[in-house]
């Protein structure tokens, strides 16, 4: 199953957020706005400037800490006058837990480089996406979106 086959609105709440990607590699963070990893948010920006054949797309989520605790709005206005964020962002979500949505249920048996699989850790977790829809990796949260090894998984995957 294709990953851009699973059902999210985007922020607005407009239905089938991931299916507007559909074709193109894309990276999948769970996000907070009120976490000591939340300047991750301007190295996401860059690579969504950066490599325009990669679809960054931000998961609030309020799991960890309460670090997500505002409203669609809010949220949106937050990314946008504070990192500049004009990648997609969807609903606010649960990525954990009895009610984790169905794209972390597809995404949590990925293993990262040290094999950890299952439940998100924190705050901007990071999925990579192929352009088929098929989850090719897994970064744990304090991995900057510049990372060589993000970064090289990137251009892996861009490059097909």
């Amino acid at each position: 199953m294709s990953v851009f086959d699973i059902d999210i609105a985007g922020l607005a709440g407009d239905p089938g957020e991931l299916a507007r990607h559909r074709g193109k590699p894309a990276l999948i963070v769970n996000v907070a706005s009120r976490c000591g990893l939340t300047p991750q948010y301007s190295g996401l920006q860059r690579l969504a400037e950066g490599y325009p054949a990669l679809t960054v797309i931000g998961v609030p989520c309020n799991q960890f800490g309460g670090q997500e605790p505002g409203t669609s709005e809010e949220i949106a206005e937050f990314c946008s006058t504070t990192y500049g964020v004009d990648f997609p962002l969807t609903e606010k979500i649960e990525v954990n837990g009895p009610s984790r949505h169905p794209l972390y249920t597809a995404l949590i048996d990925t293993a990262d480089a040290t094999g950890y699989t299952g439940d998100i850790r924190w705050n901007f977790e990071k999925f990579l996406v192929d352009a088929d829809g098929a989850v090719v990796a897994r970064f744990a949260p304090p991995v900057d979106p510049w990372a060589p090894e993000l970064v090289s998984a990137i251009e892996r995957v861009t490059s097909t």
